[in-house]
């Protein structure tokens, strides 16, 4: 049993589903595949159930779960514990936060050239864990989180994007209302997988007395721009991020769709961080991420 296999198996875990777990972890669904399988031969165990349209997670995986994320943190903790504080911070996100941190990182380390800033992809789960074992000074997460353990501070408001099929009967304008919207068959990851999702959506939709019309959940191992090409009608709503060439992006017209972004730190070395050098690097990062501009002072 190997480290980066109990990686692998979290990974699946948190995902249901290997191809996502693979772009994660930055390997091919085949390798992770491949490493999975040699764990559960290892183990002597079935961990995961694959079927053609869903991975589910076995007894005897739902037992090693626990186990494997506390091996995991303290792979974490071994890290921080030798990492010397001084000479560099970790800002943990996800792959959709990559533009906006890499141009706050390169303006801040312009104003601060003796100082290493890395940026490392972690899931949310991972984020939190990692920010508590002190592995990463900062995360970034949607939403926020109560936890006594950690501060939070929201840093921008992130307006959602709605898209659909060029195709779609609403694809040709730049805005749209939730009005119109409430025709067309919504198409989203199951709540369970999206819940932040899901709950802006449903307010935004009873903020103005409508209810949103669902069309069936994304398949675990399908994206959801994918099924808008295969389900014309219907719509969903992304991050920041690039669709593929047949999707059309548009806001929605009063601003509704919108989601906080927050840094999250841990209590106690935001307390050792609020003066000196090292502070004042924190305090350019948080604020370069809040700009979006990679601006800082």
């Amino acid at each position: 049993m190997e480290l980066r296999q109990l990686t692998y198996f979290v990974a699946v875990c948190d995902e249901l589903s290997f191809s996502r777990a693979a772009q994660r972890t930055f390997i091919s669904q085949s390798a992770i595949s491949h490493q999975i399988a040699r764990l559960e031969r290892d183990l002597g165990a079935t961990l995961l159930e694959r079927s053609t349209r869903a991975v589910s997670v076995t007894e005897a995986g739902e037992r090693l779960l626990p186990i494997a994320r506390q091996i995991i943190d303290l792979e974490n903790r071994a890290y921080a514990a030798v990492r010397d504080p001084g000479s560099r911070v970790r800002l943990a996100a996800n792959m959709t936060f990559a533009r906006r941190s890499l141009a706050a990182i390169a303006a801040v380390r312009e104003r601060h050239p003796g100082v290493e800033i890395e940026f490392v992809i972690k899931s949310f789960q991972q984020r939190v864990d990692a920010v508590v074992s002190g592995d990463v000074d900062i995360a970034l997460i949607r939403g926020t989180i109560v936890d006594s353990r950690l501060h939070v501070s929201q840093l921008w408001v992130e307006e959602l994007t709605v898209a659909m099929s060029e195709k779609h009967p609403l694809a040709g304008t730049a805005d749209v209302a939730l009005a119109d919207l409430a025709r067309h068959p919504l198409i989203m990851p199951p709540q369970k997988q999206q819940v932040l999702l899901h709950t802006v959506i449903r307010d935004a939709f009873a903020d103005v007395g409508l209810t949103p019309r669902y069309g069936p959940p994304v398949p675990a191992d399908h994206t959801a721009t994918l099924e808008l090409i295969n389900q014309p009608d219907a719509w969903t709503v992304l991050y920041d991020e690039p669709p593929g060439s047949a999707i059309a992006r548009l806001r929605e017209r009063e601003g509704r769709l919108r989601i906080p972004v927050s840094a999250l730190m841990r209590v106690d070395a935001r307390h050792e961080n609020a003066t000196g050098a090292r502070g004042a690097i924190m305090t350019d990062l948080m604020r370069s991420l809040g700009r979006g501009d990679g601006a800082v002072g």
